[in-house]
């Protein structure tokens, strides 16, 4: 690539041409966007067709990215290149087959849990991790099969470490901080974060105020100052900006994202015991024309020119060329221990 890239490694926004514009403006290459949460296999489909309509509305904007080389197109075209990911297997069902269907509508990273128990794992809002399930195992093999990423933001230790053990290619944790710098049910203990680096994973920071030391007051400089301490744990080259960005949501998508269809109760989550909303964002990250001056504050945190090109998008990229091909013979993967 002429320039090092910029990624964003996890977003949820409220799409719209004032976004791609905004994204343009500040130059993303590359997002990964959840298009579904805890919708059907048919539901998820619908979500598809609708990024497939703002492909054809806004071309000169964005593209539908599928391998690492579409990173390339984005940065030659002028384009941001959109991956479409799953914050919980809800569009599998319970049809391990659609893993592999998936995949080839475009989907590139599925969540194993999100905050619950699922058919695969343990969310972290659990009492008891119980790990991967039996159906867990079997759909983490198939993924690595396909070339669609395990991510394990919202998922228990206990079933984070289990997928790192058993998945034969490195997992992601998209969106999760260090729970030694903010106790967050979500962020990721040392454990995890060492386990991760080991296997070669992929961690990305989030700037999403609940997961930060001082919530929406929380300064650049001692995000950044995390980031270089985590970098410790992980090694600089596991790490990418996976903010968690939910720009121009209206509260009331919290409640979706929270209960979906599994309670007729409210799941208040963390951060507030009242009716959930957004918090407000960090100043420094109100949208996307903010993500490109991270930069500065990790060089004041003491990480080389190569280290910051990589968290701000060369480690995400090379990850993508990792992960998102199907395996064959030539692939090389990392054999856990059984």
């Amino acid at each position: 690539m002429s320039r090092a890239p910029l990624i964003d490694g996890l977003q949820y926004a409220n799409w719209s041409e004032g976004i791609f514009r905004q994204m343009r403006q500040g130059g993303l290459d590359a997002v990964h966007v959840t298009i579904t949460y805890h919708e059907t296999f048919r539901e998820t489909v619908l979500n598809i067709e609708r990024w497939n309509r703002w492909f054809e509305r806004f071309p000169e904007l964005i593209l539908h990215g599928r391998s690492a080389a579409d990173i390339r197109l984005a940065q030659e075209t002028g384009r941001t290149a959109i991956f479409f990911g799953a914050q919980n297997p809800s569009c599998i069902e319970d049809d391990i087959g659609l893993v592999q269907i998936l995949h080839t509508l475009g989907l590139r990273f599925m969540q194993l849990s999100y905050n619950n128990q699922s058919l695969l794992a343990s969310g972290c809002y659990e009492a008891e991790d119980t790990g991967l399930t039996r159906m867990g195992r079997q759909v983490v093999a198939e993924m690595n099969r396909v070339g669609l990423v395990v991510d394990m933001s919202h998922s228990g230790d206990r079933s984070t470490l289990e997928a790192i053990e058993h998945s034969g290619r490195p997992i992601a944790i998209t969106h999760a901080n260090a729970k030694s710098w903010h106790p967050a049910l979500r962020n990721k203990p040392d454990a995890v974060l060492r386990a991760l680096g080991q296997s070669g994973g992929m961690l990305g920071v989030s700037t999403y105020p609940h997961h930060l030391r001082d919530g929406s007051a929380c300064t650049l400089q001692d995000f950044c100052d995390m980031i270089a301490r985590t970098a410790d744990i992980t090694g600089p080259q596991n790490i990418g900006i996976g903010s968690d960005l939910c720009q121009d949501q209206p509260d009331s998508i919290v409640e979706w994202m929270r209960v979906g269809r599994w309670t007729k109760g409210m799941d208040y989550g963390e951060g507030s015991a009242e009716a959930p909303g957004f918090p407000a964002p960090v100043t420094w990250h109100s949208d996307n024309r903010d993500l490109a001056g991270f930069a500065e504050g990790l060089r004041k945190a003491g990480l080389s020119q190569p280290e910051i090109d990589g968290v701000m998008g060369g480690n995400w990229a090379r990850f993508y060329a990792e992960s998102f091909g199907p395996l064959d013979a030539r692939t090389p993967i990392r054999r856990a221990a059984e």
